[in-house]
């Protein structure tokens, strides 16, 4: 094999490696930046949904490197120029969580969101306050300090799984699966 080859298969093993593949996500239910409840998967069937997660300061950081490419690729309706480039129809939310003695600063950081954050990304943002038990186990969120991104089929069963900041790559594994 070719150390080209080589180094993909290296990279797609290091980010895959940990998926839950084919497993149901967890229904996790939070309030948009525009007022709206949405329970995951339930609120999203029927097409796929990008869903990103985040549950410290550091990862929501993080988390925001993808918000403007995800947004630009995925938002319903923005159609490419090339029309051999396609549109893609999904669901796409990033979830900042608020959990234990966090909780407390959820509506503090909502209202500062909502002022800071591009309009655009209003109903993509769901702020979800309660308990990380439910999720930290079944979506393996083993480090806080990095946010988490699945992909979901219409049935809402996770096919793919990566972690960290936005990297061209990672975008072409998601574009990849919807194609």
């Amino acid at each position: 094999m070719n150390r080209s080859l080589l180094t993909l298969l290296a990279i797609c093993f290091a980010v895959c490696s940990f998926a839950q593949k084919n497993k149901a996500f967890p229904e996790l239910s939070g309030v948009t930046v525009d007022g709206q409840t949405v329970t995951l998967p339930a609120s999203t069937k029927g097409k796929y949904t990008l869903v990103g997660i985040a549950f410290s300061k550091k990862a929501e950081e993080d988390l925001t490197s993808w918000m403007n490419p995800m947004l630009n690729t995925f938002r319903p309706g923005n159609k490419k120029a090339n029309v051999l480039i396609p549109e893609y129809d999904v669901n796409m939310y990033f979830v900042p969580m608020f959990t234990g003695l966090n909780k407390a600063a959820a509506a503090t950081a909502m209202k500062k969101t909502k002022e800071s954050l591009d309009k655009r990304l209003h109903q993509h943002v769901v702020f979800y306050k309660g308990d990380m038990d439910n999720y930290k186990d079944p979506l393996q969120l083993k480090d806080k300090e990095i946010p988490y991104f699945f992909v979901l089929d219409p049935d809402g069963n996770i096919v793919l799984t990566l972690k960290g900041k936005y990297t061209d790559e990672k975008m072409e594994s998601i574009e990849e699966i919807l194609e």
